[in-house]
């Protein structure tokens, strides 16, 4: 028997009730409205298992000490400095913790917990994130969405984006640039200038997107002058400019293999149909439960005084005024139905001997990203060694007037 009043626990022991004394299910009102703090180590109803016998009595076994410990790290994850060393199957179960906790729900504990355990697990916690579509939760959630650095593959289809968005920096970073490998951009309202801003720290400080393979620019206005910036992808294998303002041209064709390496696909490519794109990764039900509560409509509950009003108000000032100023949507089901494909791949060695190549390239030409290979190793001038400053990696004189806006902008 319980009584939830007095918050006190009795057993029914030989036909008799018994109080079990310090054990406490819940703290009172009074309790969480004083100003006193309380004991974090005090017994609670989640630190007992509660069952009962053949008779119908009421027993309650304590909880291991390993399972107290995790809980109480779950409770305080966003204190813990760091989770390296810690073996994946305990990381497994304080995820879970710290899940069924809401920890993860919570905007102020939620960034700092995401990061403690995407710093120890990596890719673990999540592999692969899929946003189609999803803006208002990337606009809301982009705090905690940056705290994933070890993304292989990311869709943000239809995020309407724009040339200037925060996520940006969170692509080009470092830490993620040595995992993420499959980019998909499209309907997102990227023109050139977009592009531009988005490949300016690799083509100017060579560094972001170093191991992308695939990247999607499709129903984005960009233009054949776009194929210029994507010249700094070392390993860019596939490319989806279906639905852009790229004609498909003999230049066009010269152009990319010229400064990619790619070739026109005879096919429409199956990477770029986003069936096989999903979440993947321990954080994977972190992302759904975001997504329900951000389409579930609010309940109806009991005025709120005027200063909770006000915080809660002020504090979802800026993602509502970044779901109104958004980039306009400029791509629909039916553009998708009828806009041509233009998929290209990197040319293998099969390609090259059984398939015509753009213009008059034949098989023993190099793209340009693979000719200027080599010249990359050669010393300049004014070199002495090893002791080369890495300054001298770009030379500002060869770089347009937007390159250097953008280069002092970073």
């Amino acid at each position: 028997m319980v009584d939830l009043d007095s918050a006190t626990v009795y057993v029914r022991e030989r036909g008799q009730l018994r109080r079990i004394n310090g054990i406490v299910l819940a703290e009172t009102k009074q309790e969480s409205s004083c100003n006193r703090p309380t004991n974090p180590l005090r017994m609670k109803k989640e630190h007992f298992v509660f069952t009962y016998n053949k008779e119908g009595s009421l027993r309650y076994t304590a909880k291991t000490l390993y399972d107290l410990s995790l809980l109480f790290i779950a409770d305080n994850i966003h204190h813990v400095d760091s989770l390296v060393g810690f073996p994946e199957q305990v990381g497994d179960r304080l995820f879970v913790a710290a899940e069924e906790k809401q920890v993860f729900s919570d905007p102020v504990t939620a960034p700092r917990a995401l990061q403690v355990f995407s710093d120890a697990y990596g890719e673990i916690v999540l592999s692969s994130l899929c946003l189609r579509n999803r803006f208002p939760l990337l606009s809301e959630k982009l705090e905690e969405i940056k705290k994933f650095s070890s993304l292989k593959s990311l869709d943000l289809f239809g995020c309407r984006l724009g040339d200037n968005h925060d996520i940006f920096q969170h692509l080009t970073s470092d830490l993620l640039s040595r995992s993420l490998a499959n980019l998909f951009l499209g309907g997102n309202s990227l023109s050139d200038e977009g592009l531009q801003r988005l490949t300016a720290p690799i083509r100017m400080m060579k560094r972001g997107l170093n191991n992308l393979q695939l990247l999607g620019l499709s129903y984005n206005p960009v233009s054949e002058r776009a194929i210029g910036y994507l010249a700094c992808l070392p390993k860019l294998q596939g490319l989806d400019l279906s639905g852009t303002n790229v004609k498909l041209s003999t230049s066009v064709k010269k152009k990319l293999w010229e400064a990619t390496g790619l070739i026109l696909s005879e096919k429409p490519l199956q990477v770029f149909d986003h069936v096989c794109c999903k979440t993947e990764g321990w954080a994977e039900q972190v992302i759904n439960q975001w997504e329900t509560s951000a389409t579930q409509l609010p309940k109806q509950k009991k005025a709120q005084d005027s200063s909770t009003a006000a915080s809660h108000f002020f504090g979802r000032k800026k993602f509502i005024r970044g779901v109104l100023t958004a980039s306009p949507l400029v791509w629909n089901k039916e553009d998708e139905d009828t806009a041509e494909r233009l998929h290209f791949h990197k040319a293998t060695h099969a390609h090259t001997h059984g398939a015509e190549l753009p213009g008059n390239i034949n098989s023993h030409t190099k793209p340009l990203s693979q000719k200027t290979k080599k010249r990359q190793h050669k010393p300049e001038l004014g070199e002495s060694g090893p002791y080369c400053p890495s300054a001298k990696r770009f030379s500002p004189s060869a770089l347009s007037e937007e390159d250097l806006k953008l280069l002092n902008s970073y």
